[in-house]
C-alpha cells in the first residue's frame, strides 16, 4: 500500500479516537500533500466515506488502520523501553518502523513485550491475534542470551547494556551484532564460545545480549 495512504489511515484513526474527523482539520494535521487526491483514491477503494467535510473509516479501512496503528505503537514502546530512544526521536523512528514490520514480526515484537495494552504516550495499542487467543507459543524473533541452553547457538542481534561503557569492552571481546555464539556453560557463570574463543560473563551482561537462535 502507498505510504501516503497508510499515513492518512493512521491520522484518521487517531482523530477518530478523539472524536469526529473533519477534512479541514485533517489537512492541518497531516504531512501528506496533496491530501485531497489521496483521500479521493481512498474513497474509490472503499477505505473511507467522505461527505464534503466529514470523513469516516469504512470497515475495511478500520482493519487496515488498526494494523498500522498497532505496528506504530508497538515500535514506539520497543524503541523507548529497550533501546532508550529519546522522546523527541521515538515518534519519527516509529513512523519508519511501521511501514516495514511484517505481520509475523509485529506479533513477535508484541509477544516479546508481553502483549502491552498502551504505548508510551498512554494510547491504546490495538490487540492482535497473538493477544486475543492468550497464548504464548509464538517465539519472539530475538531473546536474551540467557535463554540459550547448553550447546545451542545464536546470532547476536543487538546489545542493550544498562551501562553503555560496557559496549566497548564487549566489542573488544568480539561480542558484537552479527557474531555467532554457542552456550558452553550456564553455571556458576555463563560461558560462551565465539569462534575459537571462550568467554565467561555474568548474568547482567548476558541478559543484555539479545540473540536469534540458529
Amino acid at each position: 500500500m502507498d505510504k501516503n495512504i497508510e499515513e492518512l489511515l493512521e491520522e484518521i484513526w487517531t482523530m477518530q479516537e478523539e472524536g469526529e474527523v473533519s477534512y479541514s482539520e485533517l489537512q492541518k494535521r497531516t504531512k501528506v500533500s496533496p491530501s485531497g487526491e489521496f483521500l479521493q483514491e481512498m474513497a474509490r477503494n472503499r477505505l473511507i466515506r467522505w461527505e464534503t467535510e466529514k470523513i469516516e473509516l469504512t470497515e475495511r479501512g478500520e482493519d487496515l488502520a488498526k494494523e498500522i496503528i498497532r505496528r506504530h505503537r508497538l515500535a514506539e514502546l520497543l524503541l523507548s523501553t529497550l533501546f532508550e530512544v529519546s522522546e523527541e526521536d521515538v515518534e519519527s523512528q516509529a513512523c519508519e518502523f511501521e511501514h516495514i514490520l511484517s505481520p509475523s514480526v509485529t506479533d513477535s515484537v508484541c509477544t516479546f513485550l508481553s502483549h502491552p495494552s498502551h504505548c508510551p504516550h498512554g494510547k491504546v495499542i490495538p490487540s492482535g491475534q497473538c493477544c486475543s487467543v492468550l497464548k504464548t507459543e509464538l517465539e519472539p524473533l530475538v531473546k536474551p542470551l540467557t535463554n540459550l541452553q547448553l550447546g545451542e547457538k545464536g546470532k547476536i542481534v543487538f546489545i542493550a547494556p544498562k551501562h553503555h561503557d560496557r559496549l566497548n569492552k564487549l566489542s573488544a571481546l568480539g561480542i558484537i551484532p552479527g557474531s555467532i555464539v554457542k552456550m558452553h556453560q550456564r553455571n556458576p557463570s555463563f560461558v560462551i564460545e565465539i569462534g575459537e574463543t571462550t568467554i565467561a560473563i555474568d548474568y547482567p551482561i548476558a541478559s543484555s545480549i539479545y540473540v536469534k537462535k540458529i
